[in-house]
């Protein structure tokens, strides 16, 4: 009894320490807890000490503590199961949902079957097979919830799309691994009946005891609060359930998810809030980091050689490619862009908690060897460690920010337009080719749409007045001053009238500045526009540029912005250019510089292009070639080759941009790649005409 309890003091100080060393370093604590455990055991410790602590006769009185830890985990891992998730996502969640399940389970049946002659024996092939796939396709969703509450990415579309996911893919592994459970535990001479009354328990489940616990909630609001009765009935309830699925040779921590997720949902919040307070203490602070040590104490690493690890390179290739390319492809089919089919790939990526909770099944069962558990162990803690940095690689902090920005503004009803902010140079009566570029690059947002087209892009035209020269006394021209600042609002309000004649939503901020150049840079941040239009010279141009986010055109007319050509001082762009009504000119068509610079620059021409009526010319080598023919295959009236005389020049704004560009474009932060069929698609919809 003293060893047990010197054990029991050793493993719970080194889950807490290195739960906490892992939490420092942006890892899940489970990670810490497992490393814990393998150190503890025979790969650090070795047989002389290892032995003595954790020797074969304290891993049983340890075992059957982590597996009560188990039975209490399971159970609020189905208490918690949100199966609201699915709803309104289920089309999309589904479809990946079984491309990272069925990619790598097949990937994984493929690869037990290579190595199953090292071992199993013949006679266990099947459910050794069956079982390699189900844990190949196996995602932590315990730990996946974690990963996206560390950074704030449930509150987003894609987090919860990654957890709606998660959950089904939870539903098909369990299924999965029940199955292989029982044809594993078939051949033994009681199993082989029991195993028939799996179905016919969770029907019992479903139809009989989700009813009866139902009870649970009047009894509760009647004593308003969680009794010792009502609890001791919740966890006889559990631990019964879970006797059931062992003595079926299903494995008991089936019959504890199934009570968990058969608990009463509707009116139970407050009940199950203090059920989870309860177990959650004694499950997640004492008895699961128990399980996981447990589960490290099983892992010897020094008895691998030079043939595991080539085992452990196909188990980490077929585990990390099978989820990764599953995950993505079945994203991409349901039109996910590519930033974030390949960020939910890496989400669902991640195995950790559930994957030791299978692989221990598997070594019980007799269905793993020591050696090949001592891989997949290594194959969970690698792929779960890799998940978050992985993520934040693929989805910035900055993405992260602004979707949560969205959709806090759309839960409070405020519109999510698509704004473009032009700044807008002295004069403004002559700047409307500026606010009409605009304007059409404003209509072509995705959401904008002519049926409501207020709340679905809005042009905001900012100018800002410098006071005069010398200091404004009362009664020294004044007025005058004052008249002149009311004139040039005219001249703005009349600008935003033609924009909202077009369809879309304008505004004007205006005012006067002791620095224009100074105080530019903060109204164009505080704008917080989607896209910025800024001519090139303009007083504080750079600072506008440099502080700006999002995507940028700045209109060089009749010369590009690089180190090598001077900023005009004071431009004004030419209506032919831009094919405005009334210039004398035939307008000529939108030619694009498509290199290095990304695709914004041809995406902008694209748009300018088609919403102008105008042929497209790109240049620029192969890329321009190859980006041309598959603009032409979708329909738009697109070629390769030199730009032509009277153009309208597009090109990336980079250090080497071409002389003679009227446009250069800047893509915003952490750009995605531009899908061209989906662009094409959103520019024929119909919108409004000058």
């Amino acid at each position: 009894m003293d060893l047990l309890l010197l054990d029991l003091v050793i493993v719970l100080a080194a889950a807490r320490l290195f739960g906490a060393l892992a939490r420092r370093l942006g890892q899940p604590p489970v990670i810490g807890e497992i490393v814990a455990g393998i150190l503890l055991g025979p790969t650090l410790l070795g047989p002389l000490i290892g032995d003595q602590l954790f020797g074969p006769e304290m891993r049983p009185p340890l075992q059957a503590l982590a597996n009560v830890g188990l039975v209490l985990f399971m159970f609020v891992v189905g208490l918690e199961l949100d199966q609201k998730l699915v709803r309104g996502k289920g089309r999309i969640a589904v479809t990946v949902a079984l491309g990272s399940t069925v990619v790598p389970f097949v990937l994984g049946c493929v690869l037990a079957l290579a190595i199953a002659g090292e071992h199993v024996g013949g006679g266990r092939t099947l459910p050794f097979v069956l079982f390699m796939g189900a844990a190949m396709a196996a995602t932590a969703f315990p730990v996946l919830a974690r990963i996206l509450t560390d950074r704030g990415m449930q509150r987003i579309t894609l987090g919860g799309l990654a957890l709606a996911s998660a959950a089904v893919i939870d539903v098909l592994a369990w299924t999965v691994l029940a199955v292989v459970v029982g044809i594993a535990g078939a051949g033994e001479a009681e199993g082989q009946w029991k195993v028939l009354l799996a179905l016919p328990y969770a029907l019992v489940m479903f139809l009989v005891v989700k009813p009866l616990l139902a009870r649970l909630v009047p009894a509760y609001e009647k004593a308003g609060r969680l009794t010792p009765g009502l609890l001791s009935l919740v966890l006889i309830g559990l631990i019964g359930s879970a006797w059931a699925t062992e003595w079926m040779h299903v494995h008991f921590i089936f019959g504890a998810f199934v009570f968990g997720t058969v608990m009463p949902r509707e009116g139970a919040e407050r009940l199950n809030h203090e059920i989870l307070e309860r177990l959650e203490q004694l499950a997640v602070l004492l008895l699961l980091p128990m399980f996981f040590v447990v589960a490290g104490l099983n892992v010897n690493l020094r008895e691998l050689d030079l043939s595991s690890l080539g085992t452990l390179a196909a188990i980490l290739a077929v585990a990390i490619g099978g989820k990764l390319l599953g995950s993505y492809a079945a994203a991409r089919t349901q039109r996910l862009p590519a930033r974030q089919s390949w960020t939910l790939a890496a989400l669902l990526n991640t195995r950790g908690l559930t994957e030791i909770v299978i692989l221990t099944v598997g070594l019980q069962k007799g269905v793993l060897d020591d050696e090949l558990y001592s891989l997949m162990v290594v194959m969970a803690l690698v792929t779960t460690a890799m998940t978050g940095p992985l993520v934040r690689r693929l989805y910035p902090d900055r993405r992260v920010a602004r979707d949560i920005a969205d959709a806090e503004r759309a839960a409070l009803g405020v519109t999510a337009a698509h704004r473009v902010l032009v700044i807008v140079p002295e004069p403004p009566a002559e700047q409307a080719p500026l606010v009409g570029l605009a304007t059409t690059l404003a209509l072509s947002a995705p959401s904008a749409s002519p049926a409501s087209p207020a709340s679905s892009s809005e042009v905001v035209l900012g100018h800002l007045r410098p006071y005069p020269a010398g200091r404004l006394e009362v009664g020294s021209g004044l007025s005058s001053e004052l008249a002149e600042l009311a004139e040039t609002l005219h001249e703005l309000e009349t600008l935003a009238a033609t924009v909202r004649e077009r369809g879309s939503e304008s505004r004007v901020v205006s005012r006067f500045s002791a620095d224009v150049a100074g105080e530019l840079p903060g109204l164009a941040s505080g704008a917080r526009p989607d896209l910025l239009v800024l001519p090139a010279g303009v007083p504080g141009y750079a600072g506008v540029r440099d502080g700006a986010t999002c995507r940028v055109v700045t209109v060089a007319v009749p010369s590009p912005v690089s180190e090598s050509v001077p900023i005009p001082e004071s431009p004004s762009v030419s209506p032919s250019v831009f094919g405005q009504a009334g210039s004398g000119s035939e307008p000529g068509p939108v030619a694009v510089h498509h290199g290095s610079g990304g695709d914004a620059a041809a995406h902008v021409a694209l748009t300018l292009a088609t919403l102008w009526g105008r042929p497209l010319v790109v240049t620029g080598g192969n890329r321009a070639s190859a980006l041309a023919q598959r603009l032409a295959r979708l329909g738009v009236e697109a070629t390769s080759g030199p730009v032509p005389e009277g153009a309208l020049v597009v090109a990336a704004d980079t250090a080497n941009a071409p002389e003679g560009a009227h446009l250069l474009v800047r893509a915003e932060q952490d750009p995605d790649p531009v899908d061209w069929t989906e662009a094409v698609s959103a520019l024929r919809a119909p919108l409004p005409r000058p």
